[in-house]
């Protein structure tokens, strides 16, 4: 019966050591969020300006991709054109 009673008592001691480590790392997880909020908020509007002058560029190269691809497809419809008319006229 002893046996029985000294390996309670030491699960009861592995779960005190448990909780108090949840504890700890909770408590070290807070301090450091509450340290790095002023960072975080000082970041946030160097985040969102990056954000916009990335879509700003992201949307000119699509701009500019666009604008080069309309005149390559005009051309290769004038030069296909007659092929596509002959091939017509044939088949």
């Amino acid at each position: 019966m002893f046996t029985l009673m000294a390996f309670f008592g030491v699960l009861m001691i592995g779960a005190t050591v448990l909780a108090g480590l949840v504890v700890l790392a909770i408590a070290a997880k807070v301090a450091v969020n509450v340290v790095l909020l002023p960072i975080k908020l000082l970041l946030i509007p160097i985040f969102a300006i990056v954000l916009v002058i990335k879509l700003a560029v992201l949307l000119t190269v699509g701009a500019v991709v666009f604008a080069v691809l309309i005149p390559i497809a005009i051309l290769c419809a004038i030069f296909a054109a007659p092929f596509v008319l002959a091939a017509m006229a044939l088949g």
